[in-house]
């Protein structure tokens, strides 16, 4: 009878871990074989991204590199992303321990006294007694259906999401603080424009109020010259607000403490640098899927969802539990570790759902259907992922255009400025074509310095939709 015992319990170890459920397997996607070509007049001009993470040194800006690293230190939802995963990896340790038997040690000790008049008389000596238990208790959930494995699958693929969601906002993270700080930098050029022009404009209007007083020009003249330098004097609060507010939201993406946040202290380089256009690296298309942080959190929330099936599907069949425990029990302790206190128990017990009233049957459907949800949410994610990538290859290459128009604009007028002054000077035109140079000028002064900035947001645009810098392949 014990060599039955023990051959049926080596064959309930064996079924232990067998799913009744078929693996995960990635949704086929049907994927472009590469991205749409540059114009060839760009192509020459595109590098390839092999930065690696740190992707932001392209810039070649040191103030950036610290702002960047500062962010990364004491940004609050990069430290929430950051605990979040400690919380989803302690879960999955917790998860994956119901795989494994469990032993704990108890220790016990009673003493009762029993009623002089019970139905059944007892000694006056034996009326108070005491009773010593030590044991090891040992108990063991058979894994036969691959419900338990299945749980740890789950808890460990929603840690593999978590902390591709914590990647999601550090690159996140990465790519704002950049947009901020360009968006600071051209707030500061066009600031120092507007002050210029302010500048030239009240030197002007000294001029011609000089000339007013000697009736060399009337009134009308001297108006409009006013009412274009207060034109520019109303532009920069304007744009000190706007400077104000992102250095603001800059201070708050830095982690920065209310104190410093008050005092507004972000440093920038003045230096003109500029980034380059990149190209998207070869393989990308296919590459995408892995190296996009949030498809790789949509994927593992789906490899979740689908290890909850053979967690609801083995609900329906039987569960075999072990459980025993070894230890010894006396009235004295001297005689707890004697031979004669042994005591022990060995016991199985199956459990199989009869009637359940549907409910089991409801579970699975729920859980089919949620697998169903997240595999929409993956198939959306994968979509708008490639839609990003082509979009931000495209504005990337248009930002740099419409830069290179601007600058040509801004060269022409500033041309236009001198010669409608010269001839002004030389009384070939009126004050008239003068102010208007002006005006042109200014405002192409300005749109250069924003097509500036949008040329250097595109190029973290880029990186952002990519997923991060890209290394080479050996």
């Amino acid at each position: 009878m014990l060599n039955k015992l023990y051959f049926l319990l080596l064959f309930l170890l064996s079924l232990a871990g067998c799913s009744i459920w078929p693996g995960y397997e990635r949704p086929k996607t049907d994927l472009p074989a590469a991205w749409g070509a540059a114009p060839a007049q760009t192509q020459a001009n595109l590098a390839p991204l092999t930065l690696g993470e740190r992707w932001w040194t392209l810039y070649g800006d040191a103030a950036l590199d610290t702002l960047v690293a500062e962010a990364f230190e004491h940004n609050r939802d990069l430290a929430l992303a950051f605990a979040r995963v400690d919380e989803a990896r302690a879960v999955w340790r917790a998860a994956d321990a119901q795989q494994y038997p469990s032993v704990d040690a108890t220790a016990q000790r009673d003493r009762t006294r029993s009623s002089e008049v019970a139905p059944i008389p007892i000694p006056a000596s034996a009326l108070e007694r005491n009773s010593y238990r030590a044991q090891i208790n040992v108990a063991y959930d058979l894994d036969l259906w691959g419900r338990l494995r299945g749980a740890g699958n789950a808890a460990r693929a929603e840690l593999l999401a978590t902390e591709a969601a914590r990647d999601t906002v550090r690159l996140a993270l990465g790519a704002d603080v950049v947009r901020a700080y360009f968006n600071l930098r051209a707030l500061d050029e066009q600031i120092a424009i507007t002050q210029r022009t302010l500048a030239l404009r009240e030197d002007n209007l000294k001029l011609q109020r000089v000339r007013g007083t000697a009736g060399l020009i009337g009134d009308y003249p001297l108006r409009q010259l006013e009412a274009e330098l207060a034109a520019a004097q109303a532009q920069v609060p304007a744009l000190e607000r706007s400077r104000t507010a992102e250095e603001l939201a800059l201070a708050v993406l830095l982690g920065r403490s209310p104190r410093a946040i008050v005092e507004l202290s972000v440093k920038r380089d003045a230096a003109n640098n500029d980034a380059p256009a990149l190209m998207a690296p070869e393989g990308l298309p296919s590459d995408l899927l892995l190296r996009r942080p949030d498809i790789v959190q949509a994927e593992q929330r789906l490899i979740a969802a689908n290890a909850r099936i053979a967690v609801a599907r083995a609900a329906m069949f039987p569960r075999l539990s072990l459980t025993g425990y070894l230890g010894s029990e006396s009235g004295a302790l001297r005689d707890l570790l004697s031979g004669p206190a042994l005591i022990w128990q060995l016991a199985f017990g199956l459990a199989q759902p009869i009637f359940q009233a549907g409910r089991l049957e409801a579970e699975m459907e729920a859980v089919k259907a949620r697998e169903q949800q997240v595999l929409a949410q993956y198939q959306k994610t994968v979509q708008e992922a490639f839609r990003e990538v082509q979009q931000a290859l495209s504005a990337q290459m248009r930002a740099r255009e419409i830069f290179d128009a601007e600058t040509a604009r801004a060269t022409a007028l500033r041309d236009t400025l001198r010669l409608a002054r010269i001839r002004y000077d030389n009384g070939l035109s009126s004050q008239l074509e003068v102010i208007d140079a002006e005006r042109n000028s200014l405002s192409a002064d300005l749109n250069r310095a924003d097509a500036l900035r949008a040329r250097r947001v595109a190029v973290a645009d880029l990186v952002r939709a990519l997923g991060g810098g890209w290394s080479a392949k050996p």
